[in-house]
């Protein structure tokens, strides 16, 4: 029996950088909380006009085509948009959404503060913080992470909402 050839330090090398391509474009094809490099000018114009322009990766893609097909009643508001308009936004969202396993699980109505995972992160947030005049609501990420309209969202990176009590104010700092 032949032994094989060992492998050259070139021919290694160019395997190994194959390799790492496959794992980063594997990577952003599921970026998760990050928001992909190629945003749509209509996804930033139309929908961070309204609220935080949220990564795809938050949301399964069966729970983005409901919220695209269905934005004539967007959680209470009208926010029809021409079809192509939708069709291109659609299609980036499926491309993009979440598949790892923190989103395969389509949330209640679809939204993001409904999701287990948003809901584990958040569990020791008092319910009073989401309705001070500085925070509004669960889905204002921006109002305590200073990095969401670059989808970074992680615990280093968190101001202190104006008008915490005293006892959410030590809480906060724990």
């Amino acid at each position: 029996m032949k032994k094989p050839a060992p492998l050259r330090p070139a021919a290694l090398a160019a395997a190994a950088c194959a390799l790492t391509l496959l794992s980063l474009t594997s990577a952003h094809a599921d970026s998760g909380r990050a928001m992909p490099r190629n945003v749509p000018n209509a996804y930033t114009k139309e929908c961070a006009a309204c609220h935080t322009a949220y990564p795809p990766g938050l949301l399964p893609a069966a729970s983005w085509n409901r919220v695209m097909t269905g934005l004539d009643k967007h959680y209470g508001t009208d926010a029809s948009l021409d079809a192509a308009t939708v069709r291109q936004l659609n299609q980036w969202l499926q491309a993009h959404a979440g598949t790892y396993k923190r989103v395969n699980e389509e949330p209640p109505e679809d939204r993001i503060t409904r999701s287990a995972w948003f809901e584990r992160k958040h569990r020791k947030i008092e319910p009073a913080t989401w309705k001070l005049a500085s925070v509004k609501s669960a889905a204002n990420c921006a109002a305590c992470h200073t990095g969401a309209d670059q989808g970074q969202f992680d615990e280093h990176n968190l101001r202190m909402p104006v008008g915490l009590d005293a006892r959410s104010r030590r809480a906060w700092n724990d």
